[in-house]
């Protein structure tokens, strides 16, 4: 369906309320599943069963009986980072009304706050087993690729986070995304680039990297180039995209998005690790498996 209105779209610009998209999957009395929770269950599932593939090759940092508990702390700080990243980065005064941070339902999560949640979890894991916590990040770094293309398709789905206006022959018209009574403008589908770009094009890299390389022999050099390929796609995106309406007047302050900004450490810190990973590579005694890898 999608795609034929899509086809059928040379002349008017595609409108949201064509496509027959909503945020809900189902209700059940009370209870209501929505697209955006659907996206991060699939996103820690699919990463779950992607590490496993990873741990079983040679020289991997951990073993399958730490991928479990590896998963919870993970989950956790995505979930915690997440929503405190939003609340301080996006959304400070929700700290005047403490309750709406808890309302997860509602939407709301940052990348970045979820990358620092993440990797305090992941270092209190690789403390608490006495594992590699820097090679451990190289691991859980191929698998994040797969949360963030849900997570835009549900950002899509939800009809939020939308772009700036555009004339080309893909933009969409979105509802409610200027004042009542104005002309709904066609707008660039960021949500569509963004999981291309941080999804498909980031996995991809890492998986070259992971299984036609040795880049998971150098410790850093995988989340490296996780942190680095996601800085250069959001900060490219983003000149694309709206910024959150509460910021705008930051962007148009400091020349930036919040999100641009939040990106250059990544970037910095991405460099860094890669060029300076062969450095820290030291021989390799497998935790799961037999084999050695110099």
């Amino acid at each position: 369906m999608i795609l034929s209105i899509l086809a059928a779209a040379s002349g008017d610009p595609i409108r949201f309320t064509d496509l027959g998209l909503k945020p809900d999957v189902f209700s059940i009395g009370f209870f209501t599943l929505r697209w955006y929770s659907l996206a991060y269950i699939a996103g820690i599932l699919l990463g779950w069963w992607y590490l496993l593939k990873l741990i079983a090759q040679p020289g991997a940092p951990m073993a399958r009986r730490h991928a479990d508990d590896l998963v919870f702390y993970a989950t956790l700080g995505i979930i915690l980072g997440g929503r405190i990243g939003y609340v301080l980065f996006y959304a400070p005064d929700m700290l005047l009304h403490p309750l709406r941070v808890l309302r997860l339902w509602d939407g709301g999560m940052s990348f970045h706050g979820g990358v620092i949640g993440t990797s305090i979890g992941l270092i209190l894991f690789a403390r608490k087993h006495q594992l590699n916590w820097l090679r451990v990040h190289d691991y859980i770094a191929c698998c994040v690729p797969f949360g963030l293309f849900f997570g835009r398709l549900a950002n899509f789905v939800n009809g939020e986070l939308w772009g700036k206006p555009t004339s080309v022959a893909w933009g969409i018209v979105f509802d409610r995304t200027v004042p009542f009574g104005m002309v709904e403008p066609a707008r660039h589908p960021s949500q569509l680039y963004e999981a291309g770009l941080e999804g498909l094009v980031l996995f991809a890299v890492l998986w070259f990297a992971f299984w036609r390389t040795k880049a998971r022999y150098d410790p850093g050099k995988l989340v490296g180039l996780f942190v680095l390929g996601y800085g250069i796609a959001r900060f490219v995106v983003e000149f694309f995209r709206e910024p959150d309406s509460q910021l705008r007047a930051f962007a148009e302050r400091t020349g930036l998005h919040m999100g641009q900004w939040l990106c250059v450490p990544m970037i910095a810190g991405g460099v860094y690790l890669v060029a300076t990973a062969a450095r820290r590579r030291v021989r390799v005694e497998s935790i799961a498996g037999q084999e050695s890898v110099a």
